[in-house]
């Protein structure tokens, strides 16, 4: 048997990049999964019927979607035992040139999405008496970034969030930590690339002179790290955050 046989997972913002490498690791790993995405596509139908899984759309930045969701799921896979909330809204510009409305779009989307998923998931996996839910954050939330004041702090309030819920749920056996990658590549790579005013390759090659690896990551590292935080196996690791950065950054986050 594989690590999750008989498990079911839901991935938000799966309909590529790294949500669509979480995903199809977890199914290999033997999970039935979700794969959610804001909007349906092919791209998300294509990715539910290769892994032999259920396309869930809806925006999480909403908490009756997620609601909806979250039973959904449940209901129609019998049960929900991971969460991985993978979704992200990104935009850039200096801070009093971004505009209010956007900036919170991304705080809404990124920290409130997760906030809202992570109640709408909670009652399924209470039932269950364990459950994993696995947030991807990101590098900057721990070293921030210029011009990304929104998103960074988005993704810093996860880390609170995921060190405050791991202790919160632990007792529950519903385990939670996090994984705040590096540069990855992946096509959100592109916003940084415009902000930058440059192409995809100049803007990875300006990215991996300050990683001591020498390069940007992928997306299935990622999802290796996913993999790992959301086995059944491994209990002891609670309200934690693997930094997957290529050595960039060093810390106690």
């Amino acid at each position: 048997m594989s690590a999750l046989t008989g498990r079911v997972a839901l991935v938000t913002g799966a309909a590529q990049g790294m949500g669509a490498a979480h995903a199809r690791r977890l199914a290999a790993a033997g999970a039935t999964v979700a794969v959610n995405d804001i909007r349906p596509s092919d791209a998300l139908a294509a990715l539910a019927t290769e892994i032999g899984g259920l396309a869930v759309p809806g925006d999480v930045s909403d908490p009756g979607v997620c609601a909806q969701l979250a039973d959904a799921v449940a209901a129609d896979a019998g049960r929900l035992d991971v969460l991985v909330a993978n979704h992200a809204y990104m935009t850039m510009a200096p801070l009093l040139e971004h505009d209010e409305r956007d900036w919170w779009r991304v705080v809404d989307t990124n920290l409130g999405g997760t906030f809202h998923l992570v109640r709408a998931v909670l009652p399924h996996m209470r039932r269950l008496g364990e459950g994993r839910i696995v947030v991807i954050t990101s590098e900057w939330g721990v070293t921030g970034w210029p011009d990304a004041t929104a998103y960074a702090a988005s993704k810093a309030g996860l880390i609170s969030l995921v060190k405050t819920l791991g202790r919160e749920l632990a007792p529950e056996r519903i385990i939670v930590n996090a994984v705040a990658p590096g540069v990855i590549d992946t096509p959100q790579l592109q916003v940084d690339a415009d902000a930058a005013g440059v192409g995809l390759a100049t803007v990875a090659a300006r990215y991996a002179e300050s990683i001591p690896l020498g390069r940007i990551g992928t997306a299935d590292e990622i999802a290796a790290a996913v993999l790992l935080l959301s086995d059944f196996e491994m209990e002891a690791v609670v309200g934690q955050v693997i930094s997957c950065n290529g050595g960039s950054t060093r810390s106690r986050v």
